[in-house]
């Protein structure tokens, strides 16, 4: 049974950080902040924690126990999806070098559940009593958010998985795949790693989010296994009959030059290669949502809207679709799972290709992370400008990745992954 206790708040961003400070007592933890994009979400922060059951599994037929178990709990669940549950949805292979060694698909029932609106904090506790909600409160509000050094890496410890001259090379093989229409597009990613790091996790989280203030970020805690997420990107979303997916494909760098700034953002809709980059996985999108879509349902809401972050400007669309009857939200989730974003085009063969050209397993990078509800609705969002830890294997590693198109100038699509590489390299020196 459910118990839930509502209180009116003033300042909720205050409140944020002591929630977040109050959650590390707990070994799950699910923290999601929307960093107050009202557009976006209902809610400032949602927090998950204590697990009364859990579901932690490899690939093989994972979207069927995350079925089960939705069904089973009938409860909010939270949890990832790493991208490596391609292997279940088609027949394909993660063999490349994995440091960080995350399960394939971890979720989680909470025990105590806390949304914090703009003016009011919410509580729903599951097997605990009123009283015990309102210690939780006090203790909350009693929290001190406390302030240190994030890491004892040396500044110069990151290492890259592929050297710049080996990234171009692929890059090059990849154009040659394009050319002979072998695909279209694919998101080619490479990893960037630290070892023997003792990383302060809910600190580096706060930098990266304080760098980013994305509206999909996420602290995530699960026994060793840290996400921390300056995510811009929603996956998918399920509100009652309909169905949300936001992919991301554009990008431009901010200016601190006013002027200059307004003109890149400008020319990013009119790039050709940008704008080619988004409307191919637009098509994909529409073509996975119309797998569990009712007749004629799929709509493309936005194309290629310029939207701007802290460090750069992104080309997002929306496309929509209204679910069919009876279908289950975890296989919505399937059909769609990866997402058209961070694979490419037609999906099967950028998938096995990209596999076979990058040098690292992603895991839970261009994975997802979010919750499914008591009545089937859910959102997640995608694993990207993230930093993932290991803290029993003392292993940090962030990836970054681009759109490859017959367009793509690999010296250009090299930038373009510093550029989304430089906020999770300054979050762990800050």
């Amino acid at each position: 049974m459910r118990v839930q206790r509502t209180f009116p708040i003033i300042n909720s961003g205050a409140l944020k950080a002591k929630l977040l400070e109050w959650s590390q007592a707990f070994e799950e933890i699910v923290f999601l902040d929307s960093n107050s994009y009202s557009e976006q979400h209902p809610y400032e922060a949602i927090l998950a924690v204590e697990a009364f059951t859990a579901l932690k599994t490899d690939y093989k037929n994972a979207f069927e126990q995350l079925d089960e178990y939705q069904k089973t709990t009938k409860d909010w669940i939270f949890g990832y999806l790493s991208y490596d549950l391609k292997n279940d949805t088609e027949k394909l292979t993660s063999t490349n070098h994995d440091g960080l060694a995350f399960p394939d698909l971890y979720f989680f029932q909470p025990q105590r559940l806390i949304f914090l609106r703009k003016n009011e904090i919410c509580f729903d506790y599951l097997n605990l009593v009123g009283e015990e909600i309102e210690e939780d409160f006090q203790a909350i509000k009693n929290s001190r958010v406390t302030s240190y050094a994030s890491a004892e890496a040396k500044e110069d410890a990151v290492q890259s998985r592929i050297s710049k001259d080996k990234y171009l090379e692929k890059i090059e093989k990849l154009l040659a795949h394009l050319q002979r229409g072998d695909i279209y597009e694919a998101n080619f990613c490479q990893e960037f790693f630290i070892e023997n790091t003792q990383l302060n996790p809910k600190k580096t989280f706060q930098n990266l989010n304080l760098l980013s203030k994305a509206p999909f970020a996420a602290f995530l805690k699960l026994e060793e296994f840290f996400l921390l997420s300056g995510s811009p990107e929603r996956y998918l979303k399920k509100d009652g009959e309909k169905i949300i997916s936001q992919p991301i494909k554009g990008t431009a760098a901010r200016s601190k030059n006013p002027a200059k700034d307004q003109a890149l953002k400008e020319a990013l809709p009119n790039d050709p290669k940008e704008r080619a980059e988004n409307i191919m996985i637009v098509d994909l999108v529409r073509n996975d949502l119309s797998k569990t879509a009712a007749k004629g349902s799929v709509k493309v809401e936005e194309l290629c809207q310029v939207y701007t972050f802290e460090t750069v400007h992104q080309l997002i669309s929306t496309i929509s679709s209204s679910v069919k009857e009876n279908i289950a939200p975890v296989e919505i989730i399937k059909s769609t799972f990866p997402m058209g974003s961070m694979t490419g085009a037609p999906k099967l063969s950028a998938m096995q290709i990209i596999e076979e050209l990058e040098e690292s397993k992603r895991g839970l990078y261009s994975g997802a992370v979010g919750y499914i509800s008591p009545t089937g609705d859910f959102d997640f969002n995608v694993v990207i400008r993230s930093i993932l830890y290991n803290k029993e294997k003392n292993y940090c590693s962030f990836s970054v990745g681009g759109a490859i198109t017959a367009r793509s100038i690999p010296e250009k699509e090299y930038e373009e992954c510093m550029l989304k590489a430089a906020a999770m390299q300054k979050a762990l020196k800050l």
